[in-house]
């Protein structure tokens, strides 16, 4: 059976000592392949390897970075297909969600492509008399990433392209359940030109998780999963002296108003409720109907959940695919027991469903509940799959109200055909991302990533500029200087080296 194996130095590693872990093709139950998972010894290996590149790496021009930045996307764009199809045989999303989601890592790799204006500092001539003041940004050092199994391509690639292109060298632990994708994006950026020890990887489990946490060598760490485990992340991290962002979980709010379009509402609250079979942390988890918006919308949703296709992410026809294992989808299908036990209305039941070419595969049909109250279980907890709720309230300031006391403040929408009504929402609401008339309001490449409250522990969100300043910390220079002296003629045009 194949073996994934440790990307260290710029080559596969491969330790005899390792433990496994299996990995499964979600859509068939299949175990298809295990991946090695790291020892403490392996994880010092890899950051020896980091901190040994980082001495030359960090006085690479940014000229040099930023060509081996732009080699890297061209190569990530030439391969897409082939990172997509990684991203359906391990985690069992379609074909269609897969290239998106690699599309949305290759706008993270662009901005990072522009790093000569991102990492600019600032000039003040004559601070006191003949004396110039000025500020530069420097890179950390060695950094690491710890990503989730939900997006093993584009997590990764909102980390690593701007880490590298500020002068850090990066370490790696993705998600155990869906490894490939990153050591193909490791020989990527080896054949891109990127010098051995800059990116690593190293595959495993928590104990390679805390030895990152605690390793002395390594500055800095970015996170992103669940809440629980992103407090732990936080708080071990910066015990130990690192700087630390750490993305947590979430519940998201989609709010639709009396006057919204409710075609328009039902489209999109099916499309973000169950895409990746909801297992997005931007995914719709409430819909909250403000008078009689439920009375309206309830139906057409349900009307939409009958014909979506779910089956196997390689067939053409498939819109959504199986959860990532077995013990997720009877997790998951276990809180559509409970809204039943506690008293929600089932609209649409999808714990019968059968696939009939799969019968092993983790696959849970589109659960849609109505009448659901803030007190019930399944909408206090993150669930994570294609398990939607609808909340009636009478007023938009109770519809607010539920957001605003809600732990969680990742992403929230709200549809409405009402421009005052937008506008005072996005001033009112206490979340990180918003959307109007937009339901995953995921911010482009050269905007940050990041939720409010129990969503994010940390003082930096992830890319855009937020991740320019995580991964490099400012130095001020004041400075006085004698006359200058010639350095000779040369006639030869000015170059970058």
């Amino acid at each position: 059976m194949k073996v994934i194996r440790h990307w260290i130095d710029g080559k596969t590693y491969e330790p005899a000592s390792d433990r496994h872990g299996d990995v499964y093709n979600p859509a068939t139950g299949e175990i298809q392949s295990r991946v090695a998972f790291a020892s403490t010894e392996v994880v010092d290996v890899a950051v020896e390897a980091a901190v040994r590149a980082a001495k030359s790496w960090k006085s690479v021009s940014i000229a040099k970075r930023t060509k081996i930045l732009f080699a890297f996307r061209q190569l990530v764009d030439k391969h897409q297909h082939e990172i997509a199809r990684l991203l359906t045989l391990e985690h069992g999303k379609v074909t269609g969600d897969a290239l998106g989601e690699v599309n949305r890592g290759l706008e993270v790799i662009e901005f990072a492509c522009g790093i000569a204006d991102l990492q600019k500092g600032e000039y003040s001539e004559n601070v006191s008399t003949e004396v110039d003041s000025y500020s530069i940004r420097q890179p950390l050092g060695v950094v690491a990433g710890i990503t989730p199994f939900n997006f093993p391509a584009m997590v990764p690639m909102w980390m690593y392209p701007i880490a590298i292109a500020c002068g850090n060298t990066f370490v790696l632990k993705p998600s155990e359940r869906d490894p490939s994708c990153a050591n193909f994006c490791a020989q990527l950026l080896a054949d891109a030109g990127l010098p051995q020890g800059v990116f690593n990887v190293v595959h495993g489990d928590k104990v390679a998780v805390d030895r990152l946490l605690e390793h002395p060598k390594i500055s800095a760490i970015s996170f992103v999963g669940s809440t629980p485990i992103a407090q732990y992340i936080y708080e071990t991290g910066t015990r130990h002296g690192k700087r630390v962002q750490a993305l947590g979980g979430a519940k998201n709010h989609m709010i639709v108003l009396p006057d919204a379009d409710m075609e328009l509402a039902a489209d999109a609250a099916v499309s973000a409720g169950y895409g990746s079979a909801g297992e997005r942390c931007m995914a719709i988890s409430v819909v909250v109907c403000v008078g009689n918006a439920a009375d309206k919308l309830v139906p057409l949703m349900k009307e939409r959940i009958a014909k979506l296709r779910v089956g196997d992410g390689f067939e053409a026809q498939s819109e959504m695919g199986p959860l990532i294992n077995k013990a997720h989808r009877d997790k998951v299908a276990g809180y559509v027991d409970k809204g039943v036990a506690e008293g929600a209305t089932l609209v649409s039941d999808g714990r019968t469903l059968a696939i009939a070419n799969r019968p092993g595969g983790f696959f849970l049909g589109p659960c849609l509940f109505d009448n659901v109250s803030p007190s019930m279980t399944i909408y206090k907890d993150e669930i994570f799959g294609p398990v939607l709720s609808t909340t009636r309230v009478a007023t938009y300031d109770e519809a607010i109200h539920l957001v605003n006391t809600n732990p969680y403040a990742n992403g929230v929408a709200l549809f409405t055909n009402d421009g005052g009504a937008a506008r005072k929402f996005q001033h009112e609401v206490e979340v990180g991302m918003v959307g109007i008339n937009v339901p995953i309001p995921v911010p482009m490449a050269y905007y940050s990533f990041g939720g409010w409250k129990a969503s994010l522990f940390g003082d930096h969100h992830i890319y855009g500029r937020d991740g320019v300043h995580f991964y490099t910390r400012t130095k001020a220079v004041t400075s006085r200087w004698p006359d200058p002296r010639h350095r000779g003629v040369d006639l030869g045009f000015p170059q970058n080296r």
